[in-house]
């Protein structure tokens, strides 16, 4: 590809949001820890025998975000024992770029403005959102970019390619809607789809002879008694990360999504102008009004906020990681031996219900996935050196890393040693880290599991109790060339319109009887041309 058509491609990337950017908030996972995003079954296909190490004199190159556990110890993945150990099992040296903490979008577009590309590219290149590939897989192999894989994976990578062959689900997610295969898939095992969700102070539920809310009124009961009882300043807080990050809890009680979900039918609707949206806001404005909501919810942008209202008593209940549940509860019982977590379930309307939608994703990881560079003279070698991961042995090095230092087998089940779990000077997170791969392509493994407390096992039972399934939207379907021109040109108008408003809806600058106007601006912006584009990708997607 010339530099001037790659140039022109990232002047694409800099002006126009991707066309998937309504799907932004069905990808944002990619920095989760490993135990959120990661790991599958143990039924890995072995590669063929002696196939590694792989007799080679030539190094590749490759770009991709590094953990940020692993830079306070090593400033690059080759340097870490697991990249040692990757390159004497795989017999391939590598040598590695990484783009800087929060910089990977800038960096990336800058990188494929350079007309110098590594032989492959851990990115965002079919999950949509801001950060991802503008137009798509299906563009960037247009651009020459990246390659389509289809040949060289049929060739060259007899372990995803087995692996692909047994699970149909997974083969209709990894390829575009006419069957290009474009990158390697981060693969998470069932029990790893479900890892966040809504949680309280069980000590204090306790204190009041309190129950873990299941519906709505309970909910309003409990941060009520959390707020006069307790003094808590913001009885319900969480993360802000351009919406409320709350993953449809206390909106979904109304049937409804604050993004765009499928229906019962299987069309594709935007909840933010659904007539029971104002229901959802009309709750949510009653409770800010009430002092119930963090009347500083817009400003906690980072997990720093979240954590020093958790910690602080200002804070009783948010909707948050399987991993803070963990990392609380160790901060805060050092200064209350009784402070504790529980998980509560997606609330609903009426008891018994089961919620309609809440926080679960796809096996496939879409957010750090590697393809081959469009130019890369190694392209055999990176598909044999990538379909490592996804082999018996591979896996369990990507997953627990090297047998008898990071891991032993214990009755069959690899096991974390001592040296990893209990290191005097450093983290769990960042000794994983220095032996594993926490996130990027490969077959992860449902063995693998950072739980340190019997209530983060717990809340995965809790929160899965939802119909996401069902009305998740996919956040990998492909839009033609034509229909991404079209997303690009409405959908930021649209998304910051609708976040705008709802913010100034909750905090009640704007008055809930302005929503029917909200609604027809919306509708005057293009989103039935959205939802349509939506629905035919959607409807594609079905038929792959």
């Amino acid at each position: 590809m010339s530099s001037r058509s790659k140039r022109k491609s990232i002047s694409l990337a800099l002006s126009v949001v991707v066309a998937s950017s309504m799907f932004a908030a069905c990808s944002k996972e990619a920095t989760k820890s490993p135990s959120e995003t990661g790991a599958t079954t143990t039924t890995a296909p072995t590669a063929a025998a002696g196939k590694y190490p792989i007799a080679t004199q030539e190094t590749l190159t490759s770009w991709e975000q590094i953990n940020p556990n692993l830079t306070t110890l090593f400033p690059n993945l080759g340097d870490s024992p697991f990249g040692k150990r990757l390159e004497s099992e795989t017999g391939v040296k590598v040598k590695y770029t990484h783009p800087a903490d929060g910089q990977s979008k800038e960096q990336f577009n800058l990188l494929i403005a350079s007309n110098n590309l590594p032989d492959v590219i851990e990115y965002n290149w079919g999950g949509g959102g801001t950060a991802a590939y503008p137009g798509g897989p299906e563009k960037a192999i247009a651009d020459k970019v990246i390659l389509p894989l289809n040949d060289l994976i049929d060739k060259n990578a007899p372990n995803l390619k087995k692996l692909l062959q047994q699970d149909k689900e997974l083969d209709k997610m990894i390829k575009t809607d006419n069957g290009t295969y474009y990158a390697f898939p981060m693969i998470r095992p069932d029990n790893g789809l479900v890892f966040r969700g809504p949680m309280l102070r069980k000590d204090w539920l306790d204190e009041m002879n309190l129950k873990v809310p299941t519906t709505i009124d309970e909910w309003y009961t409990v941060l009520k008694a959390f707020k006069e009882k307790k003094g808590a300043s913001a009885a319900l807080t969480a993360q802000y990360s351009n919406e409320l990050n709350i993953q449809d809890a206390f909106i979904g009680a109304y049937k409804t999504a604050n993004r765009f979900y499928v229906d019962d039918q299987g069309k594709v609707k935007y909840g933010p102008i659904d007539p029971q949206f104002k229901d959802a806001l009309t709750l949510l404005n009653k409770w800010y009004a009430e002092g119930l909501l963090d009347k500083d919810f817009a400003l906690n942008t980072d997990s720093k906020s979240q954590d020093t209202k958790l910690l602080s008593n200002a804070s009783g209940a948010t909707v948050g990681l399987l991993s803070a549940v963990g990392k609380w509860m160790d901060t805060g019982k050092k200064t209350n031996p009784n402070y504790q977590l529980v998980a509560a379930p997606y609330p609903t309307l009426n008891k018994g219900e089961r919620a309609f939608i809440g926080q679960r994703d796809f096996k496939y990881n879409p957010a750090v996935s590697k393809a081959v560079a469009g130019d890369s003279k190694h392209a055999e070698l990176a598909v044999k050196w990538m379909d490592y991961a996804f082999g018996e042995k591979g896996a369990l090095l990507f997953n627990f890393g090297i047998e008898g230092e990071s891991y032993t087998m214990n009755n069959g089940v690899p096991t974390f040693t001592d040296k990893i779990t209990k290191d005097p000077k450093f983290s769990l997170q960042q000794m994983v880290s220095q032996y594993t791969k926490p996130n990027g392509p490969f077959l992860g493994d449902s063995r693998k599991s950072f739980n340190t407390y019997k209530e983060q096992d717990d809340a995965v039972k809790i929160w899965e109790q939802t119909d996401a399934a069902k009305h998740v939207m996919p956040p990998f379907l492909t839009p033609t060339t034509e229909e991404s021109k079209e997303l690009a040109k409405l959908s930021t108008a649209i998304t910051s319109y609708k976040e705008e408003m709802f913010v100034k809806f909750v905090m009640g600058k704007e008055p809930i009887s302005k929503f029917d106007d909200y609604v027809k601006r919306i509708n005057e912006m293009g989103i039935d041309k959205v939802t349509q584009i939506y629905q035919q990708a959607l409807d594609r997607y079905n038929k792959r």
